[in-house]
């Protein structure tokens, strides 16, 4: 599930066990310590920092032995490669941490890739564009085992944020910065006709590869169901204008500590998913919208819901998870002195020391998010073309190990398969199966347990043609079509689902969950009997609800 080349880890500096605090020490039992203590111990479980320990100073202690996904085989044809393409620095206006910090706890964490995707504005674009390259490129080059993307968080005109990276060489800041300055929509309030001017974005960057300004660039929608600005029709015309370069959407937003309960977190909503319908919100979209599910968006949560709309037109879009980190649950940094974002475009180095921060929403990027791509080897492209491809699954809190996914002709007929983000073409009547192969977590996550897969569920929809209606919120033939009860904890589980003789158009995708929070999904019980609830405010602990999806893989008979 990871790649195979090496990776030494000099730059990681390990605490031993007498410079720890006894909170912080796993060698000392629970039962050992102060009331005090168990409840410092259990913060740091909830940030996933026992075991990894305290990022203190820029310094990452030793890392889980499970959570890394480094030097593990290819699978499939593909090396898996965990990665985030969110992450905020100091050149965010509500950022705070350097490049490097985010790198070497990425790293750490067992990411292969990274983006950094601060958000795009005034200062951004005039400084913050150019000076946090050099900081990218002294990254890529401390930690060449983690691949560092430059990108940005682009404040769709008339919509919400999205990630835009491009792939690193030539042009690759002042690409960016022309595309920041021309269509970000904080510098273009004044533009009445701000759909447009979003799909004008998309074309520049499409044509600035057309043209091979750039080598390569990719978009996707960043948490889209927050609040309500980002309607089903102007989802479809990103997609629509250039479907190799806007391919996808955060499937579960960051922010995942947020719903971790006071006093020992925030008590906010996962990925501050806690408004509720604005003026600018599109009209069609439910109060239950506005709320994560099993801490993944609705659009992606509800079976037959906005994705599958899209899937069952036979539209490839894809999904991913990522932390949108900025301030860290549980971190004990500050902002440095004497900041001025308004004139140098970044905040100043943060200060470690001070008081654990409980009332932050993030986690640092791999520690509880991961969106992993199948990549044919180790390199920018390779995950660029993973994602565009749509092999791409996503997990909390590591669920899973790995996974293979295959969607094959079955029976006496020569076998041809697909894998995730692809299609098997096969004659009419042709006996399909989909078989699907999982890794079950081999060992503890970063919040030092072993998560335990309860269920698999296969949902599978029918592909019915474009919409007449570019505001369509179903896909009324999709539902939960097979559930796998696991019954195993270590080791790998095997399924096969047999879909029948293949007549007509389809699609399966699958999910994946540790059993401990389910409910009806949002269209009943007759579509998805045992999907994710929607998660209350205040009172999300985001360890104890964990899920895996995947992207689709279509049938097509000839």
């Amino acid at each position: 599930m990871g790649h195979d080349h090496h990776h030494p880890h000099e730059h990681a500096h390990a605490r031993t066990a007498e410079d720890l605090p006894r909170a912080m020490d796993t060698s000392v039992p629970d039962g050992e310590l102060s009331r005090d203590e168990l409840s410092r111990r259990s913060v740091l479980r909830r940030a996933g920092l026992l075991g990894a320990g305290l990022a203190a100073a820029g310094n990452v202690l030793t890392a889980s032995p499970a959570a890394a996904t480094q030097d593990r085989a290819p699978r499939g044809g593909f090396r898996w490669l965990a990665g985030d393409h969110h992450v905020h620095t100091q050149y965010s206006d509500d950022g705070k941490y350097r490049v490097l910090d985010h790198v070497q706890h990425g790293n750490a964490y067992g990411l292969d890739w990274m983006v950094i995707t601060d958000h795009g504005g005034e200062q951004h674009a005039k400084i913050g564009v150019e000076k946090v390259n050099p900081d990218i490129k002294a990254a890529r080059a401390a930690f060449n085992d983690t691949l560092v993307f430059q990108g940005l968080e682009w404040n769709i005109p008339g919509a919400e944020h999205g990630t835009v990276f491009v792939h690193p060489g030539r042009n690759e800041m002042s690409l960016l910065k022309e595309f920041e300055l021309t269509y970000d929509g904080r510098l273009t309030e004044a533009n009445p006709a701000k759909e447009a001017l979003a799909i004008a974005g998309i074309n520049f960057m499409a044509d600035a590869v057309r043209r091979r300004r750039i080598d390569d660039a990719l978009m996707l929608a960043n948490h889209p169901a927050r609040k309500g600005l980002d309607s089903p029709h102007e989802i479809r015309g990103w997609r629509d204008a250039q479907p190799r370069i806007f391919v996808g959407m955060e499937g579960a937003p960051g922010h995942q500590a947020a719903g971790i309960p006071a006093p020992q977190g925030g008590g906010r909503a996962r990925g501050y998913y806690d408004g509720s319908h604005g003026s600018d919100a599109f009209a069609g979209y439910p109060p239950e919208s506005y709320r994560t599910w099993g801490g993944f968006d609705w659009m992606t949560a509800t079976v037959g819901g906005v994705w599958d709309s899209l899937l069952a037109e036979g539209k490839p879009w894809w999904i991913t998870a990522n932390s949108d980190s900025h301030s860290v649950y549980a971190d004990n940094s500050v902002r440095g002195p004497n900041s001025n974002f308004a004139v140098d475009g970044k905040h100043a180095d943060p200060v470690y020391g001070g008081t654990l921060a409980l009332g932050e929403g993030d986690f640092w990027p791999g520690c509880y998010s991961r969106t992993h791509v199948g990549a044919t080897d180790f390199s920018y492209a390779a995950v660029m073309d993973g994602i565009r491809a749509g092999r791409v699954w996503v997990d909390h809190g590591g669920l899973i190990s790995g996974l293979d996914v295959r969607l094959r002709t079955s029976g006496g007929w020569a076998q041809t398969s697909s894998t995730l983000g692809g299609t098997l073409h096969a004659r009419r009547g042709t006996p399909v199966e989909l078989v699907i192969t999982i890794d079950l977590a081999n060992g503890p996550n970063w919040a030092q347990f072993v998560p335990t897969l309860a269920r698999v569920d296969v949902i599978q929809g029918a592909v019915t043609g474009a919409v007449k209606d570019l505001d369509t919120l179903r896909a009324p033939e999709t539902k939960v079509v097979k559930s796998f009860e696991v019954n195993k904890s270590t080791g790998t589980v095997t399924f096969t689902y047999p879909l029948g003789r293949l007549d007509r158009p389809v699609y399966v995708r699958l999910r994946g969950t540790d059993g401990n929070r389910v409910a009806p999904g949002f269209h009943g019980a007759a579509v998805d009997p045992a999907g994710p609830a929607m998660d209350v405010q205040g009172d999300a602990d985001p360890w104890k609800d964990l899920w895996f999806y995947t992207n689709p893989i279509w049938a097509l008979p000839y």
